[in-house]
């Protein structure tokens, strides 16, 4: 099968290692010639979507498009091509114009009844504030005060969510289907950098079937809410045995899809491109077949390796993918013979989590001394309550 991927940043990196796994023809498309997922498609096309005359004609020779960006101009020139011409994209539009906004998308929660983090100034402080149409952690600005936050917002640009800032792990689940035929993933765990960046996801999640039924419950009631065609990934937090709501994407997410094949052996991909979901099936292949796996970024430079938010992977240029790295399964680096600056995205599997978790210190510590590196550095957010640690730092490897 022949694939476009629309879109070489993040998105587009997730969306070529997930259709090279099932085996396609991959060619991005993009606008910019250095975006890392060149290194991983058999063609690159320098090519602006939004600017071709006949979108038609420049897609005719792919079976499939799948775009991988939230660029307004280009999603809608993909959205009329798709209107007029019955060409075969992977895009839920209509939900994605919800989703792609966190105003919207509290309102549809609210009125499902879905639990999310008091909004503004109910809650108190201190509070999270988040571009209402922005992706990832960019924008995100933790405040304590009324004066920080009247500070904060006259230098914020465009609209702004304000929710009470929830202490508490943080997970992720991924659906796929159609109206009254959908079908929850796997639940995974996800860590951030201090500017709120995700940089690792755990598999299996941790959480009680209890907890996994209760997420399975609200990824379902929201995308019949939003009538999803397609797939849509929800975050939550858990706050005292109640999940809350962070945020609703109805696109392809990066880094949860990788580690849910990995784990799991199911392809996002494959079953969008299925047109049709089984829940029953691949519910019960995920129950049975979930391998441990750690998936994170890291960086070295000079004698410091950083585990990072996956911004850093954003900004790296073409990326390569590699095989039993330093005794990771795979890893989508940059990282060649004669570089001291380079960063890599490990993915690492074991029969369980804690085993996964004990290989994945195994490969820190082998690329600290092949490297000979004296620093290492895990940072998380920094907590400002009394009875919680100011940073996380996690191993030792000098």
């Amino acid at each position: 099968m022949k694939v476009a991927i629309i879109g070489g940043k993040l998105q587009g990196l997730e969306a070529a290692y997930l259709a090279g796994k099932a085996g396609w023809d991959v060619t991005i498309i993009d606008r910019a010639p250095d975006v890392p997922a060149a290194g991983l498609c058999h063609q690159f096309l320098l090519a602006d979507i939004a600017n071709q005359t006949d979108l038609k004609r420049f897609l005719q020779p792919f079976d499939l498009i799948i775009p991988a960006l939230e660029n307004h101009d280009a999603l809608a020139c993909l959205q009329n091509c798709e209107q007029n011409d019955r060409t075969r994209i992977l895009f839920d539009f209509d939900a994605y114009a919800i989703t792609s906004s966190k105003i919207e998308s509290d309102k549809l929660l609210a009125g499902i009844h879905i639990p999310t983090p008091s909004s503004y100034p109910d809650g108190g402080f201190p509070v999270i504030v988040k571009p209402s149409r922005s992706s990832g952690s960019k924008g995100i600005c933790v405040v304590h005060d009324s004066k920080q936050l009247e500070s904060h917002l006259a230098t914020a640009p465009g609209e702004q969510v304000i929710q009470k800032f929830v202490h508490g792990p943080s997970y992720s689940l991924e659906i796929i289907g159609y109206p009254e035929n959908y079908c929850p993933l796997q639940v995974t765990e996800l860590e951030v950098d201090p500017v709120f960046d995700c940089k690792r996801v755990i598999a299996p999640s941790g959480l009680s079937q209890k907890m996994i039924a209760d997420f399975e419950h609200i990824a379902v009631t929201t995308a019949n809410a939003l009538k999803l065609k397609g797939l849509m990934d929800v975050e939550v937090i858990l706050d005292h045995e109640v999940l809350r709501v962070l945020e609703i994407d109805a696109r392809l997410p990066s880094q949860t899809p990788i580690t849910v094949h990995t784990s799991t052996g199911v392809n996002m991909l494959q079953l969008l491109a299925g047109q049709h979901c089984r829940p029953s099936h691949n519910g019960a292949d995920i129950a049975v077949a979930q391998r441990g796996v750690v998936y994170e970024h890291i960086r070295v430079s000079g004698s410091t390796l950083v585990v990072t938010g996956e911004h850093a992977m954003a900004s790296a240029g073409p990326l390569h993918l590699e095989e039993d790295f330093f005794g990771a399964d795979e890893a989508i680096t940059s990282q060649t013979g004669n570089r001291t600056d380079w960063v890599a995205t490990l993915i690492i599997s074991a029969e369980n989590r804690t085993t996964a978790w004990e290989k994945r210190e195994a490969v820190i510590a082998d690329i600290m001394r092949f490297f000979n590196l004296d620093n290492y550095r895990d940072h998380s957010p920094i907590h400002h309550d009394a009875d919680e640690p100011s940073l996380t730092l996690k191993g030792s490897f000098k």
